[in-house]
């Protein structure tokens, strides 16, 4: 038994003349086929030898033991099959009669297989147009397309779609190249069994390579972020992470932490840190943070004084990132307000600083760098102790 020999089949399965005359040409190099997989076919190593070879069509996956019985006295052997296509080969020198001698009999084998892919072109294109409709929501319905990018939720989804998306292609070229196949053995057409396939398969090859890569990077990301995420209580003394702290803002020695207001998981939700990672933003932090002075009332008169902050940062991979996740920031958490009240404002030390202040709330957008840091305050602090408390964290993250 001679050495097995792996090779990547070329284009694409249901083009028939072009395996048929792959096989003969591994033939005559002195490799014959064995066996056949979905990306890779199995030859052994013999001796050249001019072979034919012929690819017959059975929907039903079994070729009755009368046709190979018959294919057989006419000097063709099977060899192997993949899914519907059966192969069988003959060598030259004994000029065996076709399998199929009236095209038009023929095209009547493919007539299921042309049913068939057909349907499965529908199905996967419905599929396909779903997923595409649903990430299109994700993606663009707030019109924050990088700030969805940042954080990650749905890069591994859209490379996903990417590839059902791709297998719906195929099935359709699948079914366009079928029924042509068909339609040409109903007008007498023979198959062409000299059919080229160097480089369609050079140029499919590449480009299964650079998916397949792609792909499978992807599959990493949500294991990666599954690893990292995690959420924590805030301690109420300074920790070393990259965040502005409710504290540093009041600067009120009286200030106290509140009791918790919701716990999960042994987490108190009000006073929690968040670390996230993505391939766009490594570093990601999301916290919240409440607090009361007692004693102190709230300007109007509402209640006790009761400051909180939440704050998101990100530290970019592509700091070119920071100008747009900075304006999708502002989408994103933009309620009722005008546009037209979110103030853009110089700053010797940052790249933008954006601020919107409405009675004792604040929201502040700012960027050094790969650093983006969003804060939204709700308590009686200026403005420009918060902007000190962002640029220190800023440097922090340069």
């Amino acid at each position: 038994m001679g050495k097995s020999i792996y090779k990547v089949r070329p284009s694409d399965y249901w083009r028939i003349g072009e395996h048929e005359n792959w096989f003969e040409e591994m033939a005559a190099e002195g490799l014959h086929l064995k066996k056949l997989g979905k990306v890779f076919a199995t030859f052994e190593k013999g001796e050249p030898k001019q072979m034919k070879y012929r690819i017959d069509i059975s929907i039903d996956r079994k070729i009755s033991e009368d046709q190979l019985d018959m294919y057989a006295e006419s000097e063709w052997e099977y060899v192997t099959r993949d899914k519907f296509f059966y192969v069988f080969s003959s060598p030259v020198e004994l000029n065996a009669p076709e399998l199929h001698t009236d095209s038009a009999e023929q095209s009547y084998t493919i007539e299921k297989l042309d049913n068939k892919i057909a349907g499965n072109a529908f199905f996967t294109g419905v599929a396909t147009i779903l997923m595409i409709g649903m990430l299109s929501a994700i993606w663009f319905l707030e019109g924050t397309p990088v700030y969805v990018l940042i954080e990650g939720w749905a890069i591994q989804q859209t490379i996903l779609a990417a590839f059902i998306g791709y297998t719906a292609y195929t099935s359709l070229r699948a079914s366009i190249s079928i029924r042509g196949l068909r339609k040409n053995l109903l007008e007498g057409k023979p198959i062409n069994r000299h059919a080229s396939w160097t480089k369609r398969d050079r140029r499919r090859s590449a480009f299964a390579v650079v998916f397949a890569i792609v792909i499978g990077l992807s599959a990493v990301i949500p294991i990666v972020q599954l690893a990292k995420n995690k959420t924590e209580t805030l301690p109420e003394e300074n920790i070393d992470l990259p965040i502005v702290r409710l504290a540093d803002i009041e600067q009120n020695p009286d200030l106290i932490r509140d009791g918790p207001v919701y716990m999960d998981d042994g987490v108190d939700w009000g006073n929690r840190y968040t670390f996230k990672w993505g391939p766009f933003a490594p570093v990601q932090y999301e916290t919240n943070e409440g607090g009361l002075v007692p004693g102190k009332m709230w300007s109007d008169g509402s209640g006790r004084y009761s400051p909180s902050v939440h704050t998101k940062v990100y530290q970019l991979t592509i700091p070119a990132m920071a100008d747009s996740l900075i304006t999708d920031l502002m989408k994103w958490y933009q309620y009722e307000e005008d546009k037209e009240d979110y103030v853009e404002m110089n700053h010797h030390n940052l790249d933008r600083l954006i601020v919107y202040e409405e009675a004792d709330m604040k929201k502040i957008f700012a960027s050094k760098g790969k650093g983006v840091i969003f804060v939204l305050y709700y308590g009686d602090a200026d403005t420009n102790t918060i902007v000190d408390e962002i640029e220190k964290e800023l440097f922090r993250l340069n």
